[in-house]
């Protein structure tokens, strides 16, 4: 399901430390992002996003919110200066040229900060997304007020940005796979460890942005993989097992985070995980 929250994992030591960026950032779109699309429904119908919505996504990835929000003929513009994997990904989602060669103007993907996508002639958007969860890792908000600060001159004003976050640990099974990282990773890191999700989470971000809180909503995103592989695949490409990885091995993560999901095997050989995730709308000034 930051600023994604989630990046890919650095070099380790040994050839069998090794991940290929390009393939997790294909892992996160075949398998993982299509998780968080019960989220993205219910905030584009809560907001009618439509034909004429101007939407700024930070921190889009490979770009299915923006996807999606485009097929409701909105104008998409996503940034993203994390994961040029990610965003190469996106760019053969969203800017296929039209049969005479040229680019849509309607869609826009940037390698970089809010300003980036800003320009003297761009129009205000009126909607911003941060649909990257926080709330599940230390520090996993820290990025993420500066991104805010930087797009909401950019946004009308009283427009809708909207931020994401991991519910309750009661009401998200994959809290307790998501422990594994907490204990294999290195008790002295300030960041990268796992945290219950904390009420206020969202709301202490905006605050700190500017921001008015002006509404929220919670919506069930179940994970739900095809295989145990596709499981432990999907759920490293979030990058929140990173810390671990680094503390330990990449062999010793994926040999205890398939255990914590063996209660969550069904006999088909699929695994199911239901979880709940909050939103937030608040208002630019």
């Amino acid at each position: 399901m930051t600023p994604t929250l989630v990046r890919q994992h650095h070099s380790h030591a040994g050839e069998t430390s090794r991940v290929d960026p390009c393939a997790r950032a294909r892992d996160w779109s075949e398998i993982q992002e299509r998780m968080l699309v019960p989220l993205y429904e219910a905030v584009y119908e809560r907001l009618e996003v439509g034909p004429g919505t101007r939407l700024l996504g930070l921190g889009c990835g490979s770009g299915l919110a923006l996807l999606m929000a485009a097929s409701r003929g909105a104008a998409v513009t996503g940034v993203d200066a994390c994961s040029p994997e990610r965003l190469a990904l996106a760019r053969e989602r969203l800017l296929p040229k039209a049969w005479d060669g040229r680019a849509r103007e309607d869609r826009r993907l940037v390698d970089g900060s809010p300003q980036d996508a800003a320009g003297a002639e761009t129009p205000a958007y009126t909607l911003v997304t941060a649909f990257e969860p926080i709330g599940c890792l230390a520090g996993d908000s820290e990025g993420l007020g500066g991104l805010l600060q930087a797009a909401t001159p950019l946004a009308g004003r009283g427009a809708p940005v909207v931020l994401a976050g991991w519910g309750p640990p009661e009401r998200c099974t994959t809290s307790s796979v998501l422990r594994v990282a907490t204990r294999l990773a290195d008790p002295l890191r300030s960041t990268g460890s796992w945290r219950p999700a904390l009420r206020d989470d969202l709301e202490e971000v905006a605050q700190r942005a500017g921001l008015k809180p002006d509404g929220s909503g919670r919506v069930a995103c179940p994970f739900g993989y095809a295989s145990m592989d596709s499981a432990v695949r999907g759920l490293l490409s979030t990058g929140l097992f990173d810390a671990a990885v680094s503390a330990t091995d990449q062999a010793q993560v994926d040999k205890e985070l398939t255990e914590a999901l063996h209660p969550y095997l069904r006999r088909d050989g699929t695994v199911w995980m239901p979880n709940v995730f909050r939103y937030l709308i608040a208002r630019t000034p």
